[in-house]
Parts: structure tokens; sequence; C-alpha cells
């Protein structure tokens, strides 16, 4: 009896603890976190780092080029490289050991040809949509249960650097923009790759951009940019609910817009770099139209995202390929807060109260509280491993933060104690 009684109290402890060590964790499960707006909702996490930064806890070399992030769920890390010239898809445990690996196609061959897809997770299955545009749904022991080649079944047209998009998944359906004749946008079924719908009433080329999901009066839409407008689509069966052209708002505007839009509270931002600019929306009520409220040319964001904080829009600008300043605006007038020099652009997320930012020069990366008035640097460290441009966005899970450099993947403890 006593040895039972031990037992059971034994097994509370541990139960306890297990709790405790996963108080706050939270999956990062695609591109950009759980809702695509560079969110993690987890808690307890570091208000400062050491002077060195963070205690890595392991690190992983041998990915091949990319610049996709790491996307974590059930504990296991899943992201995308080149080895060989193929792009691979990697499974990683907890401790950086290398569970499988499987390569599913070559990679994009023109300029910037290393792999950009961050991995979709959703249930027991993985998706991801290649350089080349090739959808591909694994499970989760690294079996390829579906394939399809989006661009050349649905007669799309590369732009410069081919496809740079991570699937969005809908219910059924996943999402992908392969910029075809009549099918500018396409929906999968997520079980077997079938098609389900295309976009008929669209054309337009595939521009870089990762779509998001907004639910707005009863309809699940589908936002994101293509070649010449923002677009919004009816998740039930692809039709067009509204777009808005680009050009009518930023003259001889780029066709390169590879940055996720933003929605909170029935209003979109959008944002571009090369000069372009942003622009906010207001979406109707029953999701049916949008209206233009502002624009601004301050925050033209080049591919490292935005995030919102506090009624605050924060990212970095495009100054050339090379440079950028980081930016706070008004997300209710477009108002420019602060513009700030801080060693360059680059990817930015928000956990815990504070933004993570990623520069593109040298691999700082920075911990800022969120401050409509100020740059507020609290801490920063330089990555020490990978090789190549700094363009993975960061990603949080389980109080670890996930650096991405080329051939290397960087974990480091974030959790306060």
């Amino acid at each position: 009896m006593k040895r039972n009684l031990l037992l059971l109290s034994l097994f509370f402890i541990i139960v306890c603890f297990a709790a405790v060590e996963h108080l706050g964790a939270a999956d990062w499960p695609q591109f950009r976190g759980p809702n695509r707006d560079g969110h993690s909702p987890e808690t307890g996490l570091l208000k400062s780092w050491p002077q060195d930064g963070p205690r890595l806890l392991w690190s992983y070399e041998g990915l091949g080029g990319g610049w996709g992030s790491a996307s974590i769920a059930g504990g296991i890390v899943y992201i995308v490289g080149d080895v060989d010239k193929k792009e691979t898809l990697f499974a990683l445990d907890a401790k950086g050991n290398l569970l499988w690996k499987t390569t599913f196609g070559d990679r994009w061959k023109r300029s910037f040809p290393n792999a950009r897809t961050t991995p979709t997770i959703v249930g027991d299955r993985i998706y991801v949509n290649s350089g080349r545009g090739k959808v591909v749904c694994f499970d989760k022991s690294g079996a390829i249960k579906w394939q399809v080649q989006t661009v050349e079944k649905f007669g799309g047209k590369y732009h410069n650097w081919g496809i740079a998009e991570s699937p969005l998944v809908v219910d059924n359906l996943v999402i992908a923009t392969p910029g075809g004749k009549n099918a500018s946008i396409v929906a999968l079924d997520k079980n077997s790759g079938k098609t389900v719908w295309t976009t008929r009433e669209l054309s337009e080329k595939s521009n870089y951009c990762s779509p998001i999901l907004i639910e707005r009066g009863g309809k699940k839409i589908i936002a994101t940019m293509l070649e010449d407008h923002f677009v919004g689509i009816d998740a039930a069966d692809g039709k067009v609910l509204w777009k808005d052209a680009f050009d009518d708002y930023f003259p001889h505007a780029k066709d390169i817009n590879p940055v996720s839009p933003i929605y909170h509270e029935g209003a979109i931002y959008t944002t571009s770099g090369y000069d372009d600019g942003g622009a906010l929306y207001d979406l109707s009520a029953d999701g049916l139209s949008i209206k233009r409220v502002w624009v601004d040319s301050t925050l033209d964001v080049h591919h490292g995202g935005v995030v919102l904080v506090d009624g605050v829009i924060y990212g970095s600008n495009w100054q050339g390929n090379r440079n950028g300043d980081w930016v706070a605006l008004d997300w209710e007038t477009g108002k420019v807060l602060y513009e700030h020099k801080w060693v360059n652009k680059g990817p930015i997320i928000a956990a815990d109260g504070m933004l993570y930012l990623y520069t593109e020069k040298e691999g700082k990366v920075g911990l800022v509280r969120p401050n409509p008035k100020k740059f507020d640097l609290v801490s920063s460290f330089t990555v020490p491993l990978g090789n190549g441009e700094h363009w993975a966005h960061p990603s949080i899970s389980d109080g670890r933060l996930y650096i991405r450099h080329g051939d290397a993947l960087m974990v480091y403890d974030i959790k306060a104690k």
C-alpha cells in the first residue's frame, strides 16, 4: 500500500513538473507562426539576454542552402534545404538529432536558387511548396503522400526568382499560387492533391507572397498579393471577392510583393519594398469589399515581414538591397512614429511583449521593447554559424528561439528561469 502511494506521489510530481516545463509553450507550425502574423503566444520568456546572447542549446549543420524558416510541432523541427541541387525536407528531434530527410525535387535553377519554403504542419501531414512550384504532402515518417507540379499543371509563368511561397492550409484545402491562366491561385485537396478550384477570374503571375486566412462575415477569405493586385478570394469556391491595383496608389509599382499581409479587427495592412510602400484597408463586415484608408511610403518592407503590437506596426524598410532602417507606424493613421538605423533591415517577429529582429547584415539578433516613441534595443548578439544571406525569419517554440543561417540551424534557450 505504502509503495503504491509512493509511486502515485512520484507520478503526480512528474506530471506537475512536466506541466510547469511546458507552461506557455506553443507550436510554430507554419510560416510566420500559428496565425501567420509573426506572433508567438508563448509567455515566460527572457526580457534581456547575456552579453553574448542566450544559451545556445544545439545547432545542426548540413541543411544545405536555404532561406526557409523552421516549423515546429510536437517537439519536432521541420525545415527545408538545398542539398546537391535538390530540395530536401529535414525532421530533427528536440535535441537536434536527425530523424529523417526526404528529397522531393529539383531546386529553382536561376537567380538565387536555394530553398525558400517553410513547411506547414497540420495534424500528421507536412506540406511544402518548392522553388519550382511543386506542392508536396508528407506524412510524419517522411514518406511522400502526394505531389503536384502546380506551375506546369496550371500553366503558370515564373518570375525572376521562381516561387517563394509557403503553403496555406484552410480546412481540407492546400492553397498555392502558380500564376496560371484562370488559375492565379488554386486549391488542392489536402488528402489527395486533387484540384478543388481555381481562380477563374484571375490570370496574374505569382509574386512571392505567402497568403493569409481572414475570417469575416461568415466567410473564410484568402488574402494575398499577386503581380498587379491585392486580392481577396472566397476559400469556399475560389471566387474573387475584391481586388485593388497597386498602380492606383503607387505609380510604376514593382511586380515584387513578397510580404504576407496582416489582419486585425476588420482591417488589413499590406506592404512591399523597392520604394512602393504600404496601405491599410477596411474590410467590410460581410467580407465582400475593401476600402483603402491610408497609404505610406516610408515602411516599404523588402521581405522581412511586419508585426502589429498595441496599435503599432513594426518592420524595416528598403534602402537598396543591402540597407534599410527600422520603422514604427501608427495602425490607425499610417503616421511614421520613428525611423531608426540599427545595423540593417531584416525579419521581425514578436513574443511575450518583445520584438525579435534578425539583421541581414552581420547576422545580428536583437531583442527590442515595443515602444512607439523610440527604437528601444535591450540586448543583441551575432549568430556564429552558417553561410550566405541572413534572410530566414526566426521562429519561437517551447521557450526556444530558432535562427536559420544558410546551412545551419541554431536553437537558443530564451525561457525565463
